[in-house]
């Protein structure tokens, strides 16, 4: 399950502190974060297979994250890969009108100083509040275990002045089960939503 938490115009020093990781089925090919040398204004991973990313900035200050949105119940949509709204958002505002045409996704997207949220599935489209954010493969701030608990241990650090990074790294590791009675229903087994 992929995780962003980040704190957004909370913290003196810093407008933006982002903690994610992306979890992808280990055959798809990527490359890691760095500057891309057909756009050096970027800096990003990328997704080998669809050619975008999943979080990225630029050096002119643009932003854009996104998460899959899993509900295996829903319809498959096949449709572009979701990688080139990433980078159309760190040109410009991306064109969400037709983003039904994209699987399920959520997207952290703008300037640093102002950063929008979009999920295709919700059809939610603001602002993104002041505040400690936690995304997963569901909406915004949805309570999943992961998120509460990532969210919670990093509000600590931020609160702390300057984040410890090895902590952050840290709680992008946290192993903890979560009950089964407290696990997302997304349409996995319980083994594998476990």
């Amino acid at each position: 399950m992929c995780l962003i938490v980040l704190a957004y115009k909370t913290h003196p020093d810093f407008p933006l502190i982002v903690v994610a990781n992306r979890d992808e089925f280990h055959s798809r090919p990527a490359r890691q974060a760095q500057f891309w040398e057909d756009r050096p204004a970027l800096l990003a991973g990328k997704d080998l297979q669809g050619s975008g990313t999943w979080l990225g900035i630029t050096r002119t200050g643009r932003f854009a994250a996104l998460t899959n949105h899993r509900d295996m119940r829903r319809p498959l949509t096949v449709g572009p890969s979701r990688g080139s709204l990433v980078l159309e958002a760190l040109d410009r505002t991306p064109d969400i009108a037709d983003s039904g045409r994209y699987e399920g996704f959520n997207l952290i997207h703008g300037t640093i100083g102002s950063l929008r949220y979009h999920s295709n599935i919700s059809q939610v489209d603001h602002e993104l509040p002041v505040g400690i954010h936690g995304l997963s493969n569901h909406l915004l701030d949805t309570p999943w275990p992961k998120v509460v608990n990532a969210r919670g241990s990093f509000q600590k650090q931020v609160q702390r002045g300057l984040p410890d990074v090895d902590a952050l790294f840290g709680l992008l590791l946290d192993g903890t089960m979560a009950p089964d009675d407290a696990l997302p229903d997304t349409g996995l087994d319980r083994d594998r939503e476990r």
